[in-house]
């Protein structure tokens, strides 16, 4: 009895195409809109993960608010090393500055730092090397590079830059990081200056300081736990180091965990997500209102076909399940359809957009299916009942 009643649904949809694809195609847009805006909010996930996770997981920021009249110095940052719960620790300042090469100059972002904040970050030289510590204690006017600064000043290894006049030689040239191409992709989508440049110039943190008309003191450093299972312990032995040294003052610093962050951002994605969906899943709420319109017409339309059906002796349950039947194909070929059509976008644009990643993802789609499958059953209960329910010589008569 079901094989049959699924041959007269599939029967009635294609005798009536367009008002059978009219009837789908709040169910396709509704589809199309919960499984693209998952996969778009995804792959934004995707893309803020791996740059979080770019940084290290086993990574802590220290930012010093309020010194007490008494500053940091870069040795204490050095010596913080010496725990057995802190791998690396590194300081860092940063500024905007001119750089200059011949008659070529503009604005670039100039970081003061130390050798190990290569190590914190996973900086990579391409050729060169980076800032050792004979450069911070001797104050030495040089600097490493990244490749935009190489092609926009048309520069190279052993070349001197003018950073605000004043003179600095190019002693390492860091490698083209995937993330710095991702984000100067996502930048140009937004940006319609293409000749917009991204800078980044890493001096000895002395310098800079000198620079700056500062002493050496620290107001922002980096350290790494041993390994990313003694995070916590990492945290704990640099928030008493800090309460020690600030007069046990829990307001004139802060610590950020790396993790803790990455946890926030994959919260608030999560969070993005849910509501994304359940916006879409509105749509697919007015298609299945769309669906028991159309099929409380053709049931009225249809009237003498079931008063036949009727006479010959078909039951409530065998007429009302020939309707409910229509009605779940009619949503399922449009939740297909809209899968189809979600496919299609995502592949177009993943041409144009390579900052993010978009894939279908299976789960979504099962999922979006199977709510068109129940979108169906709900919303063609009442025409299917009404259906049932004709009386037999009422039905006859009508013509």
């Amino acid at each position: 009895m079901i094989y049959q009643s699924i041959k007269m649904a599939w029967k009635s949809i294609i005798s009536n195409k367009m008002r059978s694809f009219l009837t789908m195609l709040g169910i396709i847009i509704g589809v199309v809109s919960l499984v693209v805006l998952v996969s778009i909010v995804n792959g934004a996930t995707g893309s803020i993960t791996d740059t979080i996770s770019s940084l290290g997981k086993d990574m802590l920021t220290v930012t010093i608010s309020d010194d007490k009249n008494n500053p940091l110095k870069l040795s204490e940052v050095a010596d913080y090393m010496d725990n057995e719960d802190i791998s690396l620790t590194a300081p860092l300042s940063q500024t905007s500055s001119t750089a200059k090469k011949d008659y070529t100059s503009d604005s670039a972002t100039i970081y003061g730092t130390t050798n190990p904040y290569m190590s914190i970050m996973d900086l990579e030289i391409e050729s060169g090397r980076f800032l050792l510590n004979a450069d911070v204690q001797n104050y030495s006017y040089v600097c490493v590079v990244n490749q935009d600064t190489i092609e926009y000043l048309n520069t190279s290894l052993g070349d001197t830059i003018k950073l605000d006049g004043l003179p600095f030689t190019i002693i390492g040239i860091l490698a083209e990081d995937d993330e710095d191409e991702s984000s100067s992709s996502m930048f140009s989508m937004f940006s319609s200056d293409s000749d917009d440049v991204d800078m980044q110039i890493y001096i000895p943190y002395t310098t800079m300081t000198k620079l700056n008309g500062n002493s050496r003191d620290v107001t922002t450093f980096y350290a790494t736990a041993s390994d990313e299972s003694s995070l916590d312990s990492a945290e704990l032995t640099l928030t008493n180091l800090m309460m020690s040294r600030f007069n046990q003052d829990d307001d004139a610093f802060t610590i950020n965990n790396q993790s803790e962050i990455g946890d926030t951002m994959s919260s608030v994605t999560d969070t993005l997500s849910l509501m994304l969906g359940a916006i879409a899943g509105i749509s697919l709420v007015v298609g299945g209102i769309g669906i028991m319109n159309i099929m409380t017409v053709s049931v009225t339309e249809r009237t003498k076909e079931i008063g036949i059906r009727k006479a010959i002796g078909a039951n409530f349950w065998s007429i009302m399940s020939q309707f409910l039947i229509e009605a779940m194909m009619i949503s399922l070929i449009g939740g297909l359809l809209g899968v189809f059509l979600s496919w299609a976008i995502l592949k177009v644009a993943s041409i144009f957009v390579t900052s993010m990643t978009f894939t279908l993802s299976a789960n979504v789609s099962i999922l979006a299916v199977g709510f068109c499958v129940l979108i169906g059953i709900i919303f063609g209960i009442y025409p299917a009942q009404k259906a049932g329910r004709k009386p037999p010589i009422e039905a006859l008569r009508f013509s």
